[in-house]
């Protein structure tokens, strides 16, 4: 987990290709997939033998929303628990360096099961973004 400051240009490099290669090319989705926001964020990664296995960013508060949120989570395997473990990871940095007591996310509706297992809760109708399926969840610390 760093700052965007603290990224060397491998690391960065290494995060916008395996968030590339999810968000725009497997989901065919054209969108502005690199932006301002990830200057004020913790990028959170687990790396494997082959490079970034998971990846998530925890957005400080007043960026996307009033609340810290997290965003951009990926797995470049899936049904491996990668995304439990990062999603997982992703709260811990939220609550440890952002001192979050909430987290709002927007889901991709296919993946609700995941957030509602680690104590997501869904707070909006579903809604497009960028074509794809989306609802609003939030996360409150116990």
């Amino acid at each position: 987990m760093k700052r965007f400051a603290e990224l060397s240009v491998a690391e960065l490099h290494e995060i916008y290709r395996v968030r590339v290669a999810v968000f725009v090319v497997e989901q065919r989705c054209a969108y502005q997939e690199v932006d301002d926001a990830d200057r004020r964020c913790w990028h959170v990664f687990l790396h494997d033998e082959d490079g970034i296995a998971a990846y998530c960013r925890v957005v400080d508060p007043g960026v996307t929303f009033p609340e810290v949120s997290i965003g951009r989570v990926l797995a470049t395997r899936r049904r491996q628990g990668l995304g439990t473990r990062i999603v997982r990871e992703g709260l811990r940095v939220a609550q440890e360096r952002a001192h979050a007591d909430v987290v709002h996310i927007e889901a991709q509706t296919y993946a609700r099961g995941l957030y509602e297992q680690l104590g997501f809760t869904q707070i909006s109708d579903e809604f497009l973004e960028d074509g794809i399926p989306h609802i609003g969840m939030i996360w409150r610390a116990q």
